[in-house]
């Protein structure tokens, strides 16, 4: 008799584990859980429709469990439509939790676009942080608003989409322009030439000092009806920099060739910060009519371009 109970409790105990394992199996995390994503639960969504989104997006492992405990943590609140964050693996009892309590967990993440990148160079940055904004959806929304794209630090929810992105940029150029409105005005020429030209200014200069110099410059050479033969626009058309220039380079037949083409380009070659657009309309007169800098970064100019090839064979060659 005592052999025969010890047999059935055995039995019991091991049908027990057998059914706890089976639960905790189902309760973990699929192995495939798609860490570092966002999940989109759509307005009026029943629960059924759900519950096989998330199976078929290897989010949870059993139905049965995500709609129990939906029930039963949600209680009258039902499903809240919204875009939840996943960035570490969650069982269903949290799934079940965060979706019937709106816990979406979006933090924002801080990003920073420095001075001078060009929306190419902006679209690797957003895609890097932002997974579901691809640089060619970036590219897409901002190809016409190169140069209006502030450099700045921003934050940026995890669901944010490229749209928001460039029209939060846009908005942050117009409130920092909106300061030297009447400079800009008072300078004479259209917005759009003073963008352009301080695109240029922030690739050849890095100082308050040579940006206004490096400017009045440029300005002086559009009036002379020079073309500006800057080697910053290469970097716009096969993004070559000065070391890299051949004289086929200098040939390239493009509107941003600012070696075979006069006047500014088409566009704006980079987004400039506020201080290339302030030294661009407060440029400084000088005699020179030539600048280069060396490989430390320092500018040296000239007043005929017999001058600029001795500065070139004493600083760069």
């Amino acid at each position: 008799m005592y052999q025969k109970w010890r047999s059935y409790i055995f039995s019991v105990i091991i049908f027990l584990v057998f059914i706890l394992i089976i639960f905790l199996n189902l309760l973990q995390a699929p192995a495939t859980f798609p860490v570092d994503s966002i999940y989109t639960v759509e307005k009026g969504v029943g629960l059924n429709t759900l519950t096989n989104d998330l199976l078929a997006k290897q989010i949870i492992k059993s139905g049965f469990w995500f709609k129990a405990f939906s029930v039963i943590l949600g209680g009258a609140k039902g499903i809240i439509a919204g875009d939840y964050v996943f960035n570490n693996e969650q069982n269903v009892v949290s799934i079940a939790y965060r979706i019937s309590h709106g816990d979406y967990r979006l933090t924002p993440i801080k990003i920073t676009i420095p001075e001078g990148l060009n929306i190419t160079e902006i679209s690797q940055i957003i895609s890097g942080k932002f997974p579901q904004i691809t640089e060619e959806a970036f590219i897409k929304f901002a190809s016409s608003s190169e140069g209006y794209l502030f450099p700045d630090t921003y934050f940026f929810l995890p669901n944010v989409t490229a749209v928001e992105t460039v029209k939060v940029m846009q908005d942050n150029f117009s409130n920092k322009i909106s300061s030297i409105n009447i400079d800009i005005i008072n300078f004479k020429k259209p917005v759009s030439d003073v963008i352009k030209m301080a695109s240029i200014v922030e690739e050849e200069a890095r100082t308050e000092e040579t940006r206004k110099i490096v400017a009045g410059i440029l300005w002086k050479r559009l009036s002379l009806g020079m073309p500006l033969q800057v080697d910053s626009s290469f970097k716009y058309i096969n993004g070559k920099g000065t070391k890299d220039l051949t004289l086929a380079d200098l040939k390239i037949d493009s509107l941003y060739n600012s070696y075979k083409y006069k006047g500014l380009p088409p566009t704006p070659i980079c987004n400039p910060g506020l201080d290339s657009i302030i030294a661009t309309i407060t440029p400084n007169s000088t005699d020179y009519l030539y600048f280069l800098s060396d490989i430390k970064g320092d500018m040296h100019y000239a007043q005929t371009f017999a001058e600029h090839l001795r500065n070139k064979e004493l600083y760069l060659d």
